[in-house]
């Protein structure tokens, strides 16, 4: 049972960790590079992300600069931004792709802080799942014997604790975007 707690454990883990990655592409008024470094460009016929053509870095308070290595990635690595999605237009110049963020409206917060938290609401459903199938397979080994009823609640007391964690750390996570997005 000890490897199936361990794998549950990590599980939880890579479930927290796909939330993170997921807020941090998620646009507030602050510029990240997260935000255009896996946008895919058609380069020579291949499908390359951003970050494979040059240096993506921040130019506070809100512009990403891209300074692609070959001139002839410029427009191409400029034709994937517009056609992305992230509404933000590039302004070329020399070998570098500037962005400019425009400041979000009060009614793109409400939007983002709606879709922030739907999401946070999404990964604890998650979680919530993978915890009553654990537990099924707790009372599943307790049935066949393979452990006692007081070992039966003590593991469940772990996986209860574990999901508790879990689902501090999302809140955490969650918090923080609000704030972020309210800035």
């Amino acid at each position: 049972m000890d490897p199936e707690l361990k794998n549950f454990e990590a599980s939880l883990r890579t479930t927290a960790n796909k939330l993170h990655e997921e807020f941090i592409t998620l646009r507030t008024n602050r510029p990240t590079t997260k935000l255009v470094e896996d946008i895919k460009v058609d380069y020579f016929g291949q499908e390359m992300p951003l970050k494979a053509l040059g240096t993506i870095g921040i130019q506070p308070p809100r512009q990403i600069t891209i300074t692609v290595w070959d001139k002839n990635a410029l427009a191409p690595a400029a034709k994937a931004i517009e056609v992305s999605g992230i509404g933000m237009t590039p302004n070329m110049e020399g070998n570098t792709i500037r962005l400019n963020l425009p400041a979000l409206t009060d009614e793109r917060r409400e939007e983002l802080k709606k879709l922030v938290k739907k999401t946070a609401e999404e990964t604890r459903i998650k979680i919530r799942l993978a915890r009553e199938d654990m537990m099924k397979k707790v009372k599943a080994a307790e049935d066949r014997g393979e452990m006692g009823e007081s070992e039966m609640f003590k593991l469940k007391e772990q996986v209860q604790k574990m999901v508790e964690d879990a689902n501090g750390k999302i809140e955490d996570m969650l918090q923080a975007k609000v704030k972020e997005i309210e800035e």
